[in-house]
């Protein structure tokens, strides 16, 4: 059974505690405040209720707590939450192909991160742990927050500094994540610029939504093709813990980034 399966049957043994539990349990409402007790009572932080649990459940439901969350904090970082912020949020919905209860927690979930008393800290190392070290899987989580930082083509400052601080709590180094972030510009300029874009500035994007230089070799390119794609390889996302809802996400990041290959190889010749 999925997360949300086990989720709205009432199954509470993969329910969380600590920070993501109490921001999942008052998104929910209160006929889940028992099980978030008990959750608490049994191991807080990641606290198992009851034994042999799925872990990938559970890393799910950390998952889609987390990124609706946060995404809301991050939206009101800059004082307001814009409608370009708002559509940005409803449109991921949309890709995930929610239904309408899933939909309804997700907007829950978004408004709970833009209370002033929201847990970020608490909600990030929470997560952190419950991804038992998963890179790949915080990477598609803040790769998919810069996306949504960018819906109104404005990075503002202060939502800037959040993300580096997000980043860092993960564990990623400022390198890495300046690295993320230019893959995310360059990737969404490659794919809005279409036709309108001249062919030298496409190449250009192309190589740095590979994370490689114009003066890379073709076997270094090659290397970072192989590397983003696992990376990104939806049945591997899904197996350490990425929610089902999101593999069409993970599906079109593998499609544009085997696009941006391809443009390399084109210009290339190899």
């Amino acid at each position: 059974m999925s997360w949300w399966g086990k989720l709205i049957g009432g199954a509470f043994g993969f329910m969380l505690g600590g920070p993501l539990g109490a921001v999942l349990g008052t998104a929910l409402g209160h006929q889940f405040d028992k099980g978030l007790n008990l959750a608490k009572m049994n191991g807080g932080i990641g606290g198992d209720i009851f034994a042999g649990v799925g872990d990938r459940e559970r890393v799910q439901t950390a998952f889609f707590t987390a990124l609706f969350s946060v995404m809301g904090h991050v939206a009101k970082a800059d004082g307001r939450v814009s409608e370009d912020e708002i559509a940005m949020a409803r449109h991921l919905m949309q890709q995930m192909a929610l239904g309408e209860a899933q939909r309804k927690l997700a907007i829950e979930l978004f408004n709970k991160g833009k209370q002033a008393d929201f847990d970020l800290d608490g909600v990030i190392l929470q997560f952190r742990q419950e991804c038992h070290r998963r890179r790949t899987l915080m990477q598609m989580f803040m790769e998919t927050l810069l996306h949504a930082a960018y819906a109104d083509d404005v990075l503002d400052p202060a939502e800037q500094r959040l993300l580096e601080h997000i980043s860092e709590m993960l564990g990623f180094s400022r390198m890495f994540y300046q690295q993320m972030h230019a893959r995310v510009q360059a990737q969404r300029h490659f794919h809005m610029g279409g036709e309108t874009q001249s062919p030298e500035k496409q190449l250009q994007e192309a190589y740095e939504m590979l994370g490689v230089s114009e003066s890379a070799s073709d076997a270094e390119i090659k290397k970072a093709y192989r590397r983003l794609m696992n990376q990104h390889h939806p049945d591997k996302l899904v197996s350490k813990g990425l929610p089902e809802e999101m593999i069409k996400l993970a599906t079109e990041k593998t499609q544009k980034i085997k696009a941006a290959y391809e443009t390399i190889k084109k210009a290339r010749k190899f």
